[in-house]
Parts: C-alpha cells; structure tokens; sequence
C-alpha cells in the first residue's frame, strides 16, 4: 500500500501529515467514538461527494452527533486538499470524532468539539490482469456488531476477516450470516443469476454502499434487471458472477470463491458492462461542480 500524500487537515488546520497530533483521551481513540467516509478522487474531482457526504451525515446521526459543518464547507476543504496534494488521481479519508475530554468517561459529552481530520492517499494501482481475470474471495462468518449500516472506526472484525483472506492469498472476505449473504470485509457484495443483478436489502446488518448504489443506477440505465432481495449462501455459491464495489477500485469480479470457479472462472458480461459504464460515468462528472447550483 502506498503511503498517504504529505498534507493532511485537522481541526481547521492543514499541515504536514507527519506532524499531526490528537490527545490519546480523544474518544474515537480510546472507544472508537468516531465515524469515517473514503472518497475516491478522478482528475482532482471527489467522486460521489453528494452521496458520501449523507451517508457520513447518516453515521453520524446514529451516533448522536452532527455534521461539522455545512456541505459546501466540506466540499471547498476537500477540494482544497486535492490541489494541495498534487491534484489527479487520489482517495481521501474523512474522519470525524466526538472530541477528548479530560479523563475515561463511557457516558457521552455533547458539549465536546469533535475532531475533524481529512488526509489524502494514491488510489491503490490496479493491475490489468485484475480486470481481465477477476480476484479470489474466501467466505467466513460475520462476527461483527449490529450496527453495520454506521460507518464506525471500530473496524476490528472487518480487519480480522480481511486477515483471514489474506491469509488464503484471497482479495476480500465475504461475510455470511445463518446462510445469507452480508458484504465483504471492505466491500459490497453483488451477485448475478440469469442476466438480473441481484443485492440484499439495507438493514442494521450491513453498510449502504455508495458503489453498490452507482452500479443499481447503471444497470436501470443499460437496461440490466436488478433484484434487491435476500441473497442465499446456495445462491451466492452458485451465481454466474459475483461482484465486489469498492470506493476506490470501482466493481471487481470475484472468479474465484472458496477456490472454487464462479460461473466460467473469467469476468462476466455484467461485471465488464459496469465497468465500461463506471468509467464512462466518472467522464460525465469531469469538470462538474460537487454540488448542485
């Protein structure tokens, strides 16, 4: 993984990354207080900003908290942070806590300042063989809380689960839960059966996806059937395709699971489709603004 991009900001202040300081009483530290959002960036533009930006407003309503400031607040920060580190092509990390106080204390503050934190990063290189010939995925239970549809910090099980592929020399974990199908460690989780794009519905049990939603978005527009409806483990396990959205790599094609063959063991024809309109997509949005006049 490349290292992240030499400035970052932090409570109104840009600075050096290698130089910024939060107290270790600060809460998202000490309990994992503290909501995130991963925006991918294409010619110096964040991409989806709209949709990141409500889905960060969302955790942080569920965790007792605003947003820190208006929209096009964000939006000039992050624009701001792009050209400071160089423009292109990059991701950024937002993150927000419920601030320090002075000692350990379980019960919330609401008069604390939040901190705010933003950094930059390269967007992780994808290798054309990726694209033409897919990625492995392993399955594994879903051990985490029920609160998956918060963005949170506390990202222990999803790190654990993403080891247990690495392990395996998988790309992503795929998460089950009694027979059904969640998301993967770091990812969203699609299926295609007979042509129809297939996704379990949104619930506390897994994380609204800004890609997954791109892509339902696409295929209404290419005419390809989408079914939101619980996905069985037999009806994952037995899929033409399998997809992966990602914020920063866009849909990968899972060709292999469990090392067993999905479908013909290549891309399919829907995951290369979304592909080829992701890219065509992100072209329309070059030079527009982020938020609508």
């Amino acid at each position: 993984m490349a290292a992240p991009l030499p400035v970052c900001w932090l409570n109104g202040v840009f600075g050096p990354l290698s130089e910024a300081r939060i107290s270790p009483l600060d809460r998202g530290f000490l309990f994992a207080d503290a909501v995130y959002e991963v925006l991918p960036v294409y010619a110096g533009r964040p991409f989806l900003f709209v949709e990141h930006m409500a889905r960060l407003e969302r955790s942080l309503a569920a965790i007792r908290m605003r947003m820190p400031m208006p929209l096009p607040a964000f939006a000039a920060l992050l624009e701001d942070l792009v050209a400071r580190n160089g423009g292109g092509d990059m991701y950024l990390y937002v993150h927000v806590s419920r601030g320090a106080e002075e000692g350990r204390n379980h019960a919330l503050n609401p008069a604390l300042a939040p901190t705010v934190f933003m950094m930059a990063a390269p967007l992780p290189p994808l290798d054309p063989a990726v694209r033409e010939g897919g990625v492995s995925a392993v399955t594994t239970p879903d051990e985490r809380w029920k609160r998956c549809d918060i963005k949170s910090t506390a990202l222990l099980a999803n790190v654990l689960a993403k080891s247990v592929a690495a392990d395996a020399g998988a790309t992503e974990a795929i998460l089950l839960a009694d027979g059904w199908l969640r998301e993967g460690s770091s990812s969203s989780v699609m299926v295609v059966r007979g042509g129809t794009l297939m996704a379990p519905p949104y619930g506390p049990e897994l994380l609204p996806g800004t890609t997954r939603e791109l892509s339902v978005k696409l295929c209404a527009r290419a005419g390809i059937p989408v079914r939101i409806a619980p996905v069985s483990e037999g009806e994952l396990r037995s899929a033409d395709e399998i997809l992966l959205g990602f914020a920063t790599r866009g849909i990968l094609a899972v060709t292999r699971l469990d090392g067993a063959p999905v479908g013909s063991g290549r891309p399919g024809p829907v995951a290369l489709q979304l592909q080829q309109l992701f890219a065509t997509y992100r072209s329309e949005l070059a030079g527009t603004p982020l938020l609508p006049a």
